[in-house]
């Protein structure tokens, strides 16, 4: 293979992972999510979608998305799932204002598809990540699952599939599947926890440098004094003994209801006393085998550390 520079490959490799999700890019996300060795400013990656030819080539570019040549119809299906996002966003802030009054929630996450805006239709799953206080994991995760029952009344799927204990933050796999699901949270509540989280996870700006905050900010939600209040008040009556021995009785309870999925070859659950991570069916590996074949048919494997680890998983 010839010389290709190395802004052009890094911004040639961003793309090729968008299209494992059929995910055309805007400059924007390229930029924040850039997979390179090193920061590179907007400007620098403008200049190399404008006056690369050897960009030019395998890229097309209108309405101000871009993705592979020849994956022209991506572009359509982006532009209809942006109509999905216009409907379903404001329903996930909703029920994420709901999942932060809580007992026990200190933060509310907006995970999957829909936080980069790729929804597969308009009645798509609202996919969550929550951190819990230490030590009610599962006590958390319970009041949570109360909301999922009543929220299926309302033909509304919410899907809490990732809770972990605010002490337990840093992620075991830290591959460029998972730096991208860390990168693609977007915070709805729990701004300083979400800042934790983010620096127990420093590892992913060795994948991804230029997304060190969230790329869609909502702000920070406030629960109102009322909320607030009842909320330290069900803590307060659930930081006993009780407590504890209803956390153990759930814990140990669902460990046995979910045993059997835990055995599965392709899960990637994680069940402990600091984790409830319901991925029965692992999305990670599926990803990076789809994106590792896009590089090799481009040329571009492998290219530096962090790929080699990724292509090699």
């Amino acid at each position: 293979m010839s010389y290709v520079d190395p802004v052009d490959a890094a911004v040639l490799r961003t793309i090729l992972y968008g299209d494992v999700f059929d995910f055309p890019m805007t400059v924007r996300e390229i930029h924040h999510f850039l997979i390179h060795d090193s920061p590179l400013s907007a400007d620098r990656i403008e200049m190399a979608l404008q006056s690369s030819p050897w960009l030019q080539q395998h890229l097309y570019r209108v309405n101000g998305y871009i993705c592979l040549a020849g994956r022209d119809e991506l572009i359509h299906r982006r532009e209809a799932r942006e109509q999905a996002c216009r409907h379903l966003w404001p329903r996930a802030l909703r029920y994420g204002k709901w999942l932060a009054r809580l007992p026990y929630i200190r933060m509310v996450g907006l995970t999957g598809a829909l936080a980069v805006r790729n929804p597969a239709a308009d009645d798509d799953d609202l996919d969550y990540l929550l951190i819990t206080a230490a030590n009610r994991v599962w006590l958390a995760r319970a009041f949570a699952i109360v909301l999922v029952r009543a929220a299926r009344l309302w033909g509304v799927e919410i899907c809490p599939n990732y809770v972990m204990a605010e002490d337990a933050l840093e992620q075991d796999c830290k591959d460029m599947f998972m730096a991208h699901e860390v990168a693609q949270i977007v915070p709805l509540f729990g701004r300083q926890i979400y800042r934790r989280l983010r620096d127990a996870n420093g590892w992913v700006s060795t994948y991804l440098p230029n997304a060190a905050s969230a790329f869609y900010d909502e702000g920070e939600h406030e629960l109102g004094r009322g909320w607030a209040l009842l909320k330290r008040a069900a803590e307060a009556l659930l930081n006993t003994r009780l407590g504890d021995m209803l956390e153990r009785w759930e814990y140990r309870r669902k460990l046995r209801r979910f045993a059997p999925e835990l055995e599965s070859p392709h899960s990637a659950a994680k069940l402990d006393e600091q984790h409830v991570k319901g991925h029965f069916q692992d999305h990670g590996h599926p990803a990076l085998a789809g994106y590792a074949d896009r590089l090799r048919r481009y040329g571009l494997m492998p290219v530096s550390v962090q790929i080699k680890e990724v292509v090699t998983r």
